[in-house]
């Protein structure tokens, strides 16, 4: 009983202790200090400490610094601390000013900072610096002067520029630039055959206007991958205006022949008014007789002489008509 009890404060002492400096190196990493001390970066307790009060993870600001300070760069812990804070990315920014120094270019911390937080990847943008990379627009069509289409693909040779990365645009601008430059080179094209024989033709116009300017890239060449005959357009448009041409034309023929159908049945409106007029007065003509007999303003064999001069007239109209028939048929037999 003796023993245990007097063990047994030790334990606890020994427990507590445990416990104290398990809860001290959990918020003080003192890996990544003694890993920094070795490599020679001046990193204190105290600073760490207030990056784990600051919410600022310790291994993503040291360690870039470490890789910094081997790499011969001459960053300290508050700039890459500060960048965190600001949400940018600390381990890309400091591979890009690696990457920047080995291949010469001119990049500081504070524009490398500024082009991550503008949300490009400086990184890439470096490496792009280094190695261009090619662009493929998609295939643009275009039609020239004669109307033939022509359905062409450009490869794009840019090279990033490090001093227009910030506010300069991306590479949707070039690509649109690109398929301009093709639309107008070939619309302004006199024939299609002479596109087809000199397609370089499009590359040294596109070049020559400059497409570049304003943009994040440089543009080093374009050249021009594939040219196509498309359709004739031109033939399918003087196509479609005969077609609307002659429904125009059958239009105002509809016309025409409404008009002259109405003028028609208003002839024949005219010609049986006039039949009616002619009857109605010809059935005045017996009352008028009679009147003039009753008045003794016409006498019976002056009625008499005028009915022989109508039968007369009616005999030579007959007659007249016989022979012109006996004439028809003595031609046709002929």
């Amino acid at each position: 009983m003796l023993y245990i009890g007097s063990t047994l404060p030790l334990l606890v002492i020994i427990f507590l202790a445990v416990t104290v400096f398990s809860v001290i190196f959990s918020f003080i990493p003192l890996r990544l200090w003694i890993a920094a001390l070795a490599a020679g970066v001046r990193v204190s307790l105290v600073n760490l400490i207030g990056m784990r009060l600051r919410r600022v993870i310790p291994s993503k600001v040291v360690e870039p610094l470490i890789k910094a300070t081997k790499a011969g760069l001459d960053l300290n812990v508050n700039e890459l601390e500060g960048h965190y804070l600001a949400g940018g990315n600390v381990d890309k920014v400091v591979n890009a000013l690696i990457a920047a120094q080995r291949a010469n270019i001119d990049l500081g911390f504070e524009r490398a900072a500024a082009i991550d937080l503008a949300g490009r990847d400086v990184l890439n943008a470096v490496q792009m610096s280094v190695n261009p990379k090619v662009i493929e627009t998609p295939t643009v069509a275009a039609v020239a002067i004669d109307g033939i289409e022509l359905k062409a693909k450009a490869r794009v040779t840019v090279r990033a520029n490090i001093e227009r990365l910030v506010g300069g645009a991306g590479e949707e601008t070039i690509v649109a630039r690109v398929g301009e430059g093709i639309v107008t080179t070939i619309g302004s094209a006199e024939n299609h055959k002479k596109v087809l024989e000199n397609p370089d033709d499009i590359s040294r116009t596109i070049l020559k206007k400059g497409l570049d300017s304003g943009t994040a890239f440089e543009i080093l060449s374009i050249d021009i991958a594939d040219v196509d005959v498309g359709k004739n357009i031109g033939a399918r448009l003087q196509t479609d205006q005969a077609e609307a041409d002659k429904r125009i034309a059958q239009a105002k023929a509809e016309e025409r022949r409404a008009m002259a159908v109405a003028k028609e049945q208003e002839m024949k409106a005219s010609v049986q008014e006039m039949r009616a007029r002619v009857v109605e007065a010809e059935a005045e003509v017996p009352k008028a007789l009679a009147q003039a007999l009753r008045e003794g303003k016409l006498g019976v064999m002056d009625y008499y002489q005028m009915q022989n001069i109508q039968s007369d007239t009616q005999m030579r109209g007959a007659i007249s008509r016989m022979s012109t028939d006996t004439a028809k048929k003595d031609n046709t037999k002929k």
